[in-house]
C-alpha cells in the first residue's frame, strides 16, 4: 500500500482575486478587501499591487489610506468567498476524488495514488500552478505525509523561521530606538523576517516520504496551527521553530501549554491521526435544452418546457426527492438571461403539478431577440417518503381519496402563491395557552399541515373580534360600572355576565399583561353593542378598565 500523501493548497489573496475575476481585470490599481471587526475596518485580503505599496493584512483602514491614497477598497463578503471556495473544491476534483475545504482560504487533497497520473508530485504541482495562473489566482502548495505538515509547508515554507515577536523587552523604549533595534536584530531574535515570496504560480514545497521531521524543523511554530497566545508564550521562551519543540519532553509541554500543542505537534509529525474528510457531493437536479435556432413564440417555449419537465421529475424520483421551488431560466441570443421561480405548497415529483404553475409565468418571459437555451432547476428539494397501500379495498380507496384531497388544496395554495407569494397564505392552529389572544396561532399554509382534529371549544364564550386593549373611562374600582366612556362615546350597561378571572403567564414578559390579573365581563350596552371589558388589578402598570373585543 503506498504511503499516504496529502496536498495542501493555500490561496492567500482569495478575497481580492475573486473581485478581480468578477471585474474581468478592470482594476488596474491597488485593491484591498476590508473586514469589519466592530471597532474598525482592517485588511483581510489584497492584490499584488497593494502588497507592493507596503500594506499588510490586519492593517486598519485609516493607516492604509494614509500610506496609499489611490487604494480601492471593498467590504468582505464572507458568503461569496465561501461559495467561491466550493467552486475551487470542485475544480480540484480533477486531481483527486478526495478533496476537502480548509476554510476560509484553503483546500486539502489526498493525492495518494494519484500523482503518477500527472508525472509525479512535482508535475502535479506544476499543472495545478498553471491552472491557477490561468484562473488569475495566487496559490501556494505543500505536499507531505500528514495534513498538518502539508498545511505548514504551504503557508510557511517561503519564510522559514519567521517568529511570533512579542516585543516585551523593547516595548518601553522610544520608537526610534525600537526601530533601530529591530533593524539590527536577526530574525531569530525578533528582527525583521525574510521577505515572503509572491507570485501567481508558487509551485510550493514537497516533503519526501518519511521526512516530516526535517521538513518542518526550520518552520515557525505558527505552522502547527496554534493560537496566538500560545505562539507568543513560546516566543518568549525562545521556542520559535518547530524543531525546537520536537526535542522537548511531551509531558512538560502538555503541563505548560496544554494538550492542544502536543496534539498539533503529533498530528504534524504523524504520531496522531488526522483524516481528510471530503465534502459530501451535493446532488443538483437540473435539465436544459439548447435550441438550434432562437425561438420567440409562447407556444414554442411551452413545448420546450413540457419536454424538460418529465426528465427532471424522473431524476427526482430516482433519488426519492420532491421539489418545492423550481427555477426557469431562459437564455437569449443577445447573451442575456431571465429567470423566474415558482413554489409548491408540498414537495412533489409529479410533472402535472409543475405544469400549471410554470404556465402561469409564461406571460412574464421576454423573448427579446430570441431564446436559444432553456434551463429548469430544482432549487429546493425535500425527501419524499414512499407510501404503500395495504388492507381492504375500502381502505385503499379512502387513502387515495385523502391523498387526492390533500393534493387539491396544495395545488390551490401553489397557484395562489404563484400570484401573491406563498408567505401571504396562512392557516390557523389551536394554541396551547389560556390567554384569549393566544388561543390560535398563525402558520404559513405552504409549510404546515391542516388541523385534522376538532377545534377545541372554549369553556367560556369568546368575542368574535379581538383587538389590543383600549382604555375605558370608568371609576377605578373592580365593580362593573353602569356608565362608562369608550372611543369617545358614552355607553350604558344594560346587562352583564362575569367575571372571568385570568392571570398572566408568569414565565413571559408580555407588555399588554403588565397590568396584572384581569376580571373579564361580557357587557351588553343600550346601543346594542356587546363588548368584552376587563378590569386590570394592577401590576407594573396602573389598574383600570379596558375593552378588548366585541361579540356578534
Amino acid at each position: 500500500m503506498p504511503a499516504r500523501r496529502i496536498l495542501s493548497l493555500w490561496f492567500p489573496r482569495l478575497g481580492a482575486e475573486r473581485l478581480l475575476r468578477m471585474e474581468r481585470g478592470t482594476f488596474d490599481a491597488p485593491l484591498a478587501v476590508l473586514r469589519d471587526t466592530g471597532q474598525m475596518q482592517v485588511i483581510s485580503s489584497m492584490n499584488i499591487a497593494a502588497e507592493a505599496e507596503g500594506l499588510t493584512l490586519g492593517q486598519p483602514l485609516r493607516d492604509v489610506q494614509a500610506m496609499c491614497p489611490q487604494l480601492i477598497t471593498r467590504l468582505q463578503n464572507v458568503q461569496a468567498e465561501a461559495a467561491f471556495l466550493k467552486v475551487l473544491r470542485r475544480w480540484a476534483g480533477k486531481f483527486s476524488p478526495w478533496v476537502a475545504e480548509a476554510p476560509p482560504d484553503g483546500l486539502v487533497i489526498d493525492v495518494t495514488g494519484c500523482a503518477h497520473l500527472f508525472g509525479g508530485e512535482q508535475g502535479l504541482l506544476v499543472q495545478m500552478a498553471q491552472d491557477c495562473e490561468d484562473l488569475g489566482l495566487t496559490v501556494r502548495a505543500g505536499v507531505a505525509d500528514t495534513l498538518g505538515a502539508a498545511w505548514a509547508l504551504a503557508r510557511f515554507a517561503a519564510q522559514p523561521g519567521a517568529s511570533h515577536r512579542s516585543g516585551d523587552d523593547i516595548d518601553q523604549e522610544a520608537p526610534a530606538t525600537r526601530s533601530r533595534a529591530v533593524k539590527r536584530r536577526h530574525w531569530t531574535r525578533g528582527g525583521t523576517p525574510p521577505p515572503v515570496a509572491c507570485g501567481t504560480a508558487d509551485v510550493g514545497r514537497i516533503a519526501p516520504p518519511g521526512q516530516n521531521h526535517s521538513a518542518l524543523a526550520d518552520l515557525p511554530v505558527a505552522g502547527l496551527r496554534l493560537e496566538g497566545d500560545t505562539q507568543a508564550e513560546l516566543a518568549r521562551l525562545g521556542l520559535r521553530r518547530i524543531g525546537d519543540l520536537t526535542g522537548q519532553p511531551r509531558a512538560a509541554l502538555a503541563r505548560r501549554f496544554g494538550k492542544g500543542l502536543v496534539l498539533r505537534l503529533d498530528q504534524a509529525l504523524g504520531s496522531a491521526p488526522e483524516p481528510v474528510s471530503p465534502a459530501a457531493v451535493e446532488p443538483r437536479f437540473a435539465v436544459r435544452m439548447t435550441l438550434p435556432e432562437p425561438i420567440g413564440l409562447e407556444d414554442d417555449v411551452w413545448a420546450a418546457i413540457e419536454r424538460l419537465l418529465p426528465p427532471l421529475c424522473d431524476r427526482l424520483r430516482e433519488k426519492g426527492k420532491g421539489v418545492r421551488v423550481v427555477r426557469l431560466q431562459v437564455y437569449r441570443a443577445d447573451q442575456t438571461m431571465q429567470g423566474l421561480e415558482v413554489g409548491l405548497a408540498r414537495a412533489s415529483d409529479d410533472p402535472e403539478r409543475l405544469r400549471p404553475l410554470l404556465r402561469m409565468k409564461l406571460d412574464d418571459i421576454d423573448a427579446g431577440f430570441g431564446i436559444d437555451m432553456l434551463r429548469i432547476e430544482a432549487v429546493r428539494v425535500e425527501t419524499l417518503h414512499a407510501r404503500h397501500t395495504a388492507g381492504h379495498l375500502e381502505a385503499r380507496q379512502a387513502a387515495a381519496k385523502r391523498q387526492s384531497d390533500a393534493h387539491v388544496i396544495d395545488d390551490l395554495v401553489g397557484r395562489i402563491g404563484a400570484r401573491i407569494g406563498l408567505e401571504q397564505i396562512t392557516r390557523r392552529h389551536p394554541g396551547a395557552s389560556h390567554i384569549p389572544e393566544k388561543s390560535a396561532q398563525v402558520q404559513h399554509a405552504a409549510w404546515s399541515e391542516p388541523w385534522r382534529e376538532d377545534w377545541p371549544a372554549p369553556t367560556v364564550a369568546r368575542p368574535l373580534v379581538m383587538w389590543r386593549p383600549e382604555p375605558v373611562m370608568a371609576p377605578d374600582v373592580p365593580r362593573l360600572p353602569e356608565r362608562f366612556r369608550w372611543r369617545g362615546r358614552d355607553m350604558q350597561a344594560t346587562g352583564a355576565a362575569g367575571p372571568e378571572r385570568l392571570a398572566p403567564e408568569w414565565w413571559l414578559d408580555e407588555p399588554d399583561w403588565r397590568s396584572g390579573v384581569r376580571d373579564y365581563w361580557r357587557v351588553t350596552c343600550a346601543t346594542g353593542d356587546k363588548l368584552w371589558l376587563y378590569y386590570a388589578h394592577g401590576g407594573t402598570m396602573s389598574a383600570g378598565w379596558f375593552c378588548q373585543g366585541s361579540f356578534a
